[in-house]
């Protein structure tokens, strides 16, 4: 006896192959091609790589640490932490960062990329670094290695001493009430957020000459 079911993994046999036994074969349908599945692998690795260089680009702070032991909640208070400060969190594949890291400012954060790391970034100079410490002083488990503010290399003392400098609003609103300034002005005086401390002040000597 033969007959023919539908499943969802393609058609499915039933036969009796000797009496009081009935076998069942399934039938999973055509596999991805090897070389299909190896392409789509590499696309995936290339975006990735894109996407991480954008980031050692753009970013005035990138904070690197371990988080091994960390638990999913722990994972999300943290970036909940970092998106109400405007940074964000990711974790990547060390060998990938690496790679993405060639030629950014940052670059020096590489000899940090070993073992389960996870990396605090943000366009504000200050901010990636400010998450990093106050989620430290509250989970052990996350141990801050070291990190980078732009082509300046931060060891693990860096960090904490960056996390303890003045945002750049709270900067931009220190300055302004020095020089009676709306603070619009200053602002825009300085530019884009991912100028470091001692640009901004470079760029609001100069206008106040």
């Amino acid at each position: 006896m033969l007959c023919r079911a539908s499943g969802g993994f393609g058609p499915v046999y039933f036969e009796d192959q000797t009496a009081g036994v009935i076998r069942c074969k399934l039938s999973r349908g055509p596999s991805r091609p090897p070389n299909l599945e190896k392409a789509v692998d590499r696309a995936q690795k290339e975006k990735v790589v894109e996407e991480l260089g954008q980031i050692f680009e753009s970013s005035g702070v990138v904070v690197v640490a371990h988080y091994a032991g960390l638990t999913v909640a722990e994972m999300q208070d943290l970036r909940a932490r970092a998106r109400d400060a405007e940074a964000s969190v990711r974790v990547a594949k060390n060998r990938l960062a690496k790679i993405a890291l060639d030629g950014k400012p940052c670059e020096s954060i590489g000899d940090y990329l070993t073992g389960m790391t996870v990396l605090t970034f943000s366009e504000d100079p200050v901010a990636a670094a400010k998450v990093s410490e106050d989620f430290a002083k509250e989970n052990d488990k996350f141990v801050i290695l070291g990190g980078a503010m732009g082509e300046n290399a931060l060891d693990r003392a860096g960090v904490t001493a960056v996390s303890k400098m003045p945002s750049r609003e709270e900067l931009i609103s220190t300055i302004a009430g020095m020089l009676g300034a709306p603070a619009s002005n200053i602002a825009g005086a300085i530019g884009a957020p991912a100028s470091n401390i001692a640009s901004v002040l470079s760029t609001i000597e100069e206008k106040a000459a």
